[in-house]
């Protein structure tokens, strides 16, 4: 990969020039600084753990000069393609192969966290490094609500997407805000790129995985002011790990472990008008930890769950169990250990309603670091968002995209928790 300090790229939108600098819309005549000004809180947080072959300076070599001229991490394989050294973790699909790529160039880790230190900096938001995953699909068809209509409408869609949806740790039990960056274009003439902390959920606490609307209180939230939000966070606890023993004879019910994140976001004018709106699920299978009171840090180890033993000789049984022991001859398999199937780097994002409502314009907003209070003018902490001229809500008939990433698992090739 390409080392990109001035991600500077023209992009060409109904025959009138725009740049897309690191995934942020701006205009052509915008300066990017040829050398960065400094390095973000994201950057060079990753240092190599046992196993992982990489060297640190090699793993930030992967770094891009963001809107604000600082240097962020950016998307980089799980194995060095020069040295052949591993990283250990993966952030999900090369960015490159996605028709968005060209428009929006290297996608900055971090950086609406960096706007927050400005806009609010007494109440920081910083996240680690390895929960970055990115997902990408080119020509998605949307769907409406029956063939006809699919087929009278006939939208095509570019989506790239990259969410802060780290499953390895106990952030998320607590912390609903989690970076995310969405651009999506359209061959209707929708077309979004927007940033900002998405607010998941109710801070403080969770939404127990597998039992439905039972919300699971942890603690006060990073930062204790974060707003709440639209959807929720779907994670499992000790209550769902327990109902992974089994007799002799069945196998476990592995969708116990799945985490659904459900965002809710929008970018909302001063005013109160909202612009665009937009949810999209972001699933996964086999995630490295769940809650558990009892435990260290209140995080729990599904692979320690396969050496579990009930009263009545229930164990965890069959499937990634099975793998990550080697039938159970492999005694004391960490939860870092590649061996280890839960490792939460098998994902699907589901696309869902994407909604605009700005035919009057402008295109380029500038909003605080949740999307709220945008304006035309920009401000300290803001975030540029490119929303188009154009309202696609077609009498309330709201099309919605497919789930994207199904049968793509970035394991392998080193990758381990934590992920």
């Amino acid at each position: 990969m390409t080392i990109l300090m001035r991600p500077f790229v023209q992009a060409l939108r109904a025959g009138a020039p725009l740049a897309l600098v690191a995934g942020l819309a701006c205009r052509t005549d915008s300066i990017v600084p040829s050398q960065p000004k400094g390095f973000s809180a994201a950057y060079g947080l990753w240092t190599p753990g046992p196993g992982d072959t990489c060297t640190k300076e090699t793993h930030d070599r992967y770094s891009v000069a963001g809107p604000d001229g600082l240097v962020y991490p950016t998307w980089h394989p799980p194995v060095d393609p020069a040295t052949g050294c591993t990283f250990g973790h993966e952030h999900g699909r090369d960015p490159r192969g996605s028709d968005l790529y060209k428009g929006t160039g290297p996608i900055p880790f971090g950086y609406a966290n960096q706007q927050l230190d400005v806009y609010d900096p007494a109440n920081p938001r910083h996240e680690d490094h390895f929960g970055h995953k990115i997902e990408w699909a080119n020509d998605v068809q949307l769907h409406f609500n029956s063939d006809a209509a699919d087929q009278l409408f006939d939208i095509t869609c570019d989506v790239l997407v990259k969410l802060h949806q780290g499953t390895h740790s106990k952030d998320a039990f607590t912390n609903n805000l989690h970076e995310l960056a969405y651009h999506f274009r359209c061959s209707d003439g929708v077309e979004l790129h927007v940033a900002e902390l998405t607010a998941i959920g109710t801070p403080g606490q969770f939404t127990r995985g597998c039992g439905g609307d039972t919300d699971v209180v942890v603690g006060p939230p990073t930062p204790v002011n974060s707003p709440d939000g639209g959807g929720r966070r779907l994670i499992p606890d000790r209550t769902c790990a327990d109902r992974l023993l089994v007799p002799a004879g069945q196998t476990s019910d592995w969708g116990l472990l799945h985490e659904s994140w459900q965002t809710s976001n929008a970018v909302v004018a001063e005013n109160g008008r909202g612009l665009t709106f937009f949810g999209p699920y972001f699933q996964v299978f086999l995630p490295s930890r769940f809650y558990d009171p009892s435990a260290p840090n209140v995080t729990g180890r599904p692979i320690d769950v396969c050496y579990w033993v009930g009263p009545n000789g229930e164990r965890a049984r069959g499937g990634p169990c099975q793998t990550s022991t080697n039938n159970g001859a492999d005694t004391g398999v960490a939860f870092n250990d590649p061996r280890s199937a839960f490792d939460g780097a098998h994902r699907v994002v589901d696309v869902n309603s994407t909604v605009i409502r700005n035919r009057e314009g402008p295109e380029v907003w500038y909003s605080d670091p949740f999307g709220r209070h945008a304006r035309t003018t920009p401000f300290p902490g803001a975030i540029r968002q490119f929303i188009a001229r154009i309202d696609n809500d077609l009498n309330d008939i709201f099309p919605s995209g497919p789930g994207i990433g199904q049968g793509r698992p970035y394991s392998g090739q080193g990758v381990h928790a934590p992920n």
